[in-house]
């Protein structure tokens, strides 16, 4: 892939930041599971959730946040044509821009961002960019809001929430021992990020079995410092049977 072609970028002082409603949204949507954890044929993203495939839930949560902001959904190429069939056979007709992806999660996210700037053109200040995984859909639209509302006045922000349960941490010689939970959370997505920042990063990183997620790419390159807000025990990431059936009982509560 080429480089992503970048300027310098930086925040307007406190006192002039932009509110929300001054910036152009965008969403990368990424989904390359291949259903493995699940012990199913079909890929996690497209596996049935009370009736509808996890994807199309997670799409009409950004939709419903805001119905003008641009969803970019990267899927392994091999996916693209099944997706458009779901999408006949469920009716489903929010408007998406469908991406090839990479061979890995970093690798789909800078396919992503060569999207971004196809669409939105440099310069970009005034762009803010989510990624989300696909396979989150019972995140809210309030979380959406919260976490696009930090990032307008700080370089990037996530969704994130406290340990309960006790963490002991083992070496690979076998020596155990307990940690304070208070130092850790547990992160989510959407990550939002000002497009200049999230393309910096991806830009002159390598691909990282490391990078976990996108707030990691732009820690490690970049001297920043996202802001947390609080995410939610319901905004599951759907990876095992277990998953499923615990997000069919938060639809089935919320409904």
């Amino acid at each position: 892939m080429n480089q992503l072609p970048v300027t310098s970028y930086q925040l307007p002082v406190t006192g002039e930041q932009l509110s929300v409603g001054g910036f152009r949204k965008m969403a990368i949507i990424v989904a390359g599971g291949s259903g493995v954890r699940m012990g199913a044929d079909v890929p996690k993203q497209f596996l049935l959730l009370a009736g509808r495939p996890v994807l199309m839930y997670t799409i009409e949560v950004f939709h419903r946040y805001d119905a003008e902001m641009k969803i970019i959904l990267v899927l392994p190429a091999s996916q693209l044509g099944y997706w458009e069939e779901l999408c006949l056979e469920h009716q489903f007709s929010i408007p998406v821009t469908l991406v090839a992806g990479g061979e890995s999660r970093f690798l789909s996210v800078r396919h992503g961002l060569e999207e971004v700037l196809r669409q939105a053109q440099p310069p970009l200040s005034d762009v803010l960019v989510a990624v989300h995984d696909g396979v989150r859909p019972l995140v809210s639209t309030d979380i959406i809001a919260s976490v696009f509302e930090a990032a307008a006045t700080h370089d990037a922000a996530y969704p994130a929430v406290n340990v309960v349960d006790t963490l002991r941490k083992v070496t690979l010689e076998g020596n155990v021992r307990d940690v304070e939970r208070e130092q850790f959370r547990l992160v989510q997505t959407p990550q939002v990020f000002h497009a200049p920042v999230l393309l910096e990063a991806y830009t002159d990183a390598p691909d990282s079995p490391h990078y976990t997620d996108d707030v990691s790419v732009v820690t490690v390159k970049l001297e920043c410092n996202p802001q947390i807000v609080a995410g939610s025990k319901e905004n599951i990431k759907i990876t095992t049977p277990e998953d499923l059936m615990l997000a069919e009982a938060i639809l089935r509560c919320r409904k």
